[in-house]
């Protein structure tokens, strides 16, 4: 079943969904279980909107049932947040409010490829490490690895790559309220969720 998205929260433009695909951390790799329950993995994922790569552990099993169920979803968090009733300025007026919760998430689904050729996984983990050490001031790379100990760190992990038939976004950033509750929204965050903030105020501004 397709994530529930009423017209207000959905998010259809390529280049947005493709930012937040971008900018989102620890993702999910969701796909059909044999029991009848969805086999999940929590991993990193890189993406250009067109393919998701990543890799996991050979010693877990979803890879295999990867393989086999052809297809799987990556869902991208973005971020998320409670936001309380007290915060509408519209509550201390008719009380017709409750607690929600706000969040942003991608959804890309299509078939799945499993890689195990070394040569590939090299360069599938060398782009994700070099993605998330961009903004170090001394930036790790692969081949800063000993040759013989990464050639046996690859052997312990596989590739998978899927590519996106279908994407799906979701900006539940409380559209459906007048702009002074909304505003209360984000004054109610209290600068302890800026990410949140600045994704309420993105949507606001068209964006």
């Amino acid at each position: 079943m397709p994530v529930y998205n009423p017209p207000a929260f959905r998010e259809d433009r390529p280049e947005v969904l493709l930012r937040l695909m971008q900018q989102s951390g620890l993702c999910l790799l969701v796909s059909n279980g044999r029991s009848g329950v969805p086999d999940i993995t929590h991993l990193p994922l890189q993406t250009n909107g067109k393919i998701v790569v990543g890799h996991m552990a050979r010693a877990n099993p979803h890879w295999k049932a990867l393989r086999e169920a052809g297809r799987a979803i990556a869902v991208f968090p973005g971020p998320d947040g409670y936001i309380s009733p007290n915060s509408y300025p519209s509550k201390a007026e008719n009380h017709r409010a409750v607690p929600t919760w706000n969040y942003e998430t991608v959804h890309a689904e299509g078939p799945i490829e499993i890689v195990e050729d070394a040569g590939r996984l090299r360069d599938i983990v060398t782009a994700l490490t070099d993605q998330h050490e961009a903004g170090s001031a001394t930036p790790w790379s692969v081949s800063d690895a000993p040759a013989d100990y990464l050639a046996s760190q690859l052997k312990g992990i596989v590739g998978v790559v899927l590519t996106v038939e279908t994407l799906t976004g979701k900006r539940k950033l409380s559209q459906n309220r007048n702009e002074a509750d909304r505003e209360g929204a984000r004054i109610g965050l209290g600068g302890q969720n800026e990410a949140l903030v600045q994704a309420m105020l993105r949507s606001r501004d068209g964006d």
